[in-house]
C-alpha cells in the first residue's frame, strides 16, 4: 500500500505543490506480545503510537524517519526507542447504516462498501455490522469474507430507526476479538441516533479503552452529527469524512490508504507507574528542510496497565 500511496500522491502533484520526500527502507519494530496494538497499548515497558501524517491538503505522506517526529507523554518529552512505517493486514468492522433515514444514498453507501474492498489482500479480515433500529452481526469476523459481505449489503433494505451507538459498541466488540495488529471501524450512516441502548457518553468510554481506530463516513449527516461522528473518529486517531453523494466512493479509496499508511512510534515512558491513569499524548512532526508544514494524527492517549 505503500507504493499506491505514493503514486496517488504523484497523480495530483501538477496541479498542487506537494510534499515530496523520498521513500526510506523502512525498519522493523521490534516484536511484542500479541496483546500489544498499534493503537496505544502499553505492556510492562513499551507505549506504541501510531501516527498519520498528512500534507497541508489532507494527502497521505510517507518515507519519513524517526528523527522528523517528537513525542511527549504528559507533556514530557520521550525518547522515541522503536520506529517503522506500517503496511500491515488489518482486522475491519464495517458498520452500514440502513435505517430509513439513509434511503436515498443506499446505492452509493454499497459502492462505497465495494470500493474499499478493492484495496483488501487476503490476510485482512473483515465483519459486517448492519443497523436501523437495532444493530446485527450479518457477517462475522473472518478472512475472504468480503464477497459474503457485498452480496449481503445488496440486499439490504432502508427501514425504521437508528440505533448507531448500539452498532458501534457491538462493532467494537467483534474486531477486537482479532489477533491483527491494526483494527479500525467503518462506519458509514448519517449519524441520526433516535433507538440506542447505550448513550453516546457510554460507547465514548469505550472507544477510549479500546485499541481501535474509527472512520466515519457522513451520508447526508446534519452539522451536529457531523460534529459527533468526528469527535468520535478523532478521539481514537481516525478520520471523519463529509461525503456528498458523488464523492463516498471516493472517500473509500481515502480510508483504504489512510489505515494502511501511517508510522508506528515506540517509547518508554519515564513516569512508568502501574496506576491505571490515563496518558495524554503528543506528536510533532518536524519536517526536513525545506518542506512545508505537516499534519499529524494519533490516537489522544492511553490507560497505564495496573498490577
Amino acid at each position: 500500500m505503500k507504493s499506491l500511496a505514493l503514486l496517488w500522491i504523484a497523480a495530483w502533484s501538477c496541479c498542487a505543490q506537494q510534499v515530496s520526500i523520498q521513500p526510506r527502507v523502512s525498519t522493523k519494530a521490534p516484536t511484542q506480545e500479541e496483546r500489544i496494538q498499534p493503537d496505544i497499548r502499553v505492556d510492562t515497558t513499551l507505549v506504541l503510537v501510531p501516527v498519520e501524517v498528512t500534507d497541508q491538503i489532507g494527502h497521505p505522506v510517507t518515507g519519513l524517519e524517526q528523527s522528523n517526529f517528537r513525542v511527549s507523554d504528559d507533556k514530557v518529552a520521550q525518547k522515541i526507542t522503536a520506529f517503522a512505517e506500517e503496511d500491515d493486514p488489518v482486522a475491519v468492522a464495517v458498520v452500514f447504516d440502513r435505517s430509513s433515514s439513509v434511503a436515498p444514498s443506499m446505492a452509493l453507501s454499497r459502492e462505497t462498501v465495494k470500493q474499499f474492498f478493492r484495496s483488501a489482500n487476503p490476510e485482512d479480515e473483515f465483519a459486517l455490522i448492519e443497523f436501523a433500529g437495532s444493530p446485527q452481526l450479518v457477517v462475522p469476523l473472518g478472512l475472504n469474507n468480503t464477497g459474503d459481505i457485498q452480496n449481503k449489503v445488496a440486499f439490504s433494505k432502508p427501514q425504521g430507526s437508528t440505533a448507531m451507538f448500539d452498532a458501534i459498541y457491538l462493532a467494537l466488540h467483534e474486531v477486537r476479538k482479532s489477533k491483527k495488529q491494526k483494527k479500525a471501524v467503518l462506519l458509514i450512516t448519517d449519524g441520526d441516533d433516535n433507538h440506542s441502548r447505550y448513550t453516546e457518553a457510554e460507547v465514548r468510554n469505550v472507544i477510549a479503552e479500546s485499541d481501535v481506530l474509527i472512520y466515519s463516513i457522513g451520508v447526508g449527516a446534519g452539522w451536529q452529527f457531523e460534529r459527533l461522528l468526528a469527535r468520535m473518529a478523532e478521539q481514537t486517531g481516525g478520520r471523519y469524512f463529509a461525503a456528498g453523494m458523488g464523492e463516498l466512493p471516493d472517500i473509500a479509496d481515502k480510508v483504504a490508504i489512510d489505515l494502511r499508511n501511517r508510522y508506528l512510534l515506540g517509547y518508554v515512558p519515564t513516569d512508568s507507574a502501574r496506576d491505571g491513569r490515563y496518558h495524554k499524548v503528543e506528536v510533532k512532526v518536524v519536517p526536513p528542510v525545506g518542506l512545508p508544514p505537516l499534519k499529524a494524527q494519533w490516537r489522544q492517549g492511553y490507560y497505564a496497565p495496573l498490577e
